[in-house]
């Protein structure tokens, strides 16, 4: 009997360590483990004193010209000393494996461990750090492009709404939030598209769980995955928008929020046109991750649901209801 077909599987761990030794040419002593699944799968192989992650790219999700885009944007960043998880090559310099799994052709990536701890709760001297690093990485990526997705507002907003439409009524008040909103910062986005705003490559994904921390300030920035072009501030509002929703303490927010700007503006200028739409930027990027969740139906069905559309919409509006009342309170104060 030939064997059914399926949409998605994971890998054992006992054969792709065989089959990661033997390309990297690694000791025997090297154990592979799953760490996680998710849009991508993600493996450890280590021995006592080495550490690598492999990255097995779900099938269907990046093409091999979007995989050698991300690998030739992270050999930029390591040339240009910036702390960042790199690919490894293997025997014969090549960066990128391919295996027949079940469901069809996948691909494999060694990248090197990004030393560390995750760091949820950030004190102020390292947010200083992330606005440094984040600051580096876009002197790097300033002005550059790579053949991958354009990060505008179709593809934030109105693509991820249309996603979203496939699950749920839009009848519902989160998805009629979202259309609105949607469409109020589409023609903020569309204003300033020939601008002077600053344009280059974007991680688009920097936040806690894709740095590791060592000793408050060596930090290092892994996942990749979706990276693509836009407007430099993209990046500084995602992790604003995640700060803002670990802190519940606004005051500490606020410090926090100085303290990575500081860091920033250690290395590069910000303009204050440009913080001024960082309440869009960070609302229209959890909009598009609520479409990517959509899109890959196959693994966050356990929790799109209603519930969690109104959970994480509802993050999206107590955001910007902060923001707006800031805006709100300095009108006040200019009148007074």
């Amino acid at each position: 009997m030939s064997n059914f077909p399926v949409i998605a599987s994971i890998l054992s761990e006992k054969n792709l360590g065989e089959f990661v030794k033997d390309k990297y040419n690694l000791d025997e002593k090297f154990q592979c483990k799953l760490f996680r699944t998710g849009v991508n799968h993600t493996y450890f192989i280590s021995d006592k004193n080495n550490k690598y992650v492999i990255r097995v790219y779900c099938y269907d999700w990046r093409t091999k010209t979007e995989i050698k885009e991300e690998l030739r944007l992270l050999q930029l960043l390591k040339e240009n000393s910036l702390s960042v998880s790199y690919p490894i090559p293997d025997k014969e310099n090549n960066l990128i494996q391919e295996i027949n799994a079940p469901e069809g052709l996948r691909y494999i990536v060694l990248f090197s461990y990004a030393e560390g701890e995750k760091m949820r709760f950030m004190d102020n001297e390292t947010c200083f750090e992330m606005g440094f690093l984040m600051a580096k990485f876009h002197n790097i990526s300033s002005n550059k492009s790579i053949n991958r997705t354009n990060y505008n507002s179709e593809l934030l907003l109105t693509k991820s709404y249309e996603r979203l439409t496939e699950f749920f009524s839009e009848d519902l008040s989160e998805m009629k939030y979202l259309k609105k909103t949607g469409i109020e910062i589409t023609k903020k986005f569309q204003d300033i598209e020939q601008s002077e705003f600053q344009k280059g490559i974007v991680h688009l994904d920097i936040w806690y769980d894709n740095v590791s921390v060592k000793n408050k300030e060596e930090i290092t920035i892994f996942d990749f995955d979706n990276c693509g072009n836009g407007f430099l501030f993209l990046d500084i509002s995602y992790f604003l928008i995640q700060l803002f929703h670990i802190e519940s303490d606004k005051e500490v927010y606020e410090s926090k929020v100085e303290s990575f700007l500081n860091g920033y503006r250690k290395v590069r200028e910000i303009t204050e046109k440009e913080i001024k739409l960082i309440p869009e930027a960070g609302a229209s990027i959890f909009a598009f991750y609520l479409g990517v969740q959509a899109k890959r139906f196959d693994w966050s069905n356990i929790f799109l649901t209603e519930n969690y559309l109104k959970m994480f919409v509802g993050r999206i509006k107590t955001w910007k209801e902060y923001y707006e009342s800031k805006e709100i309170s300095v009108a006040n104060k200019d009148l007074s």
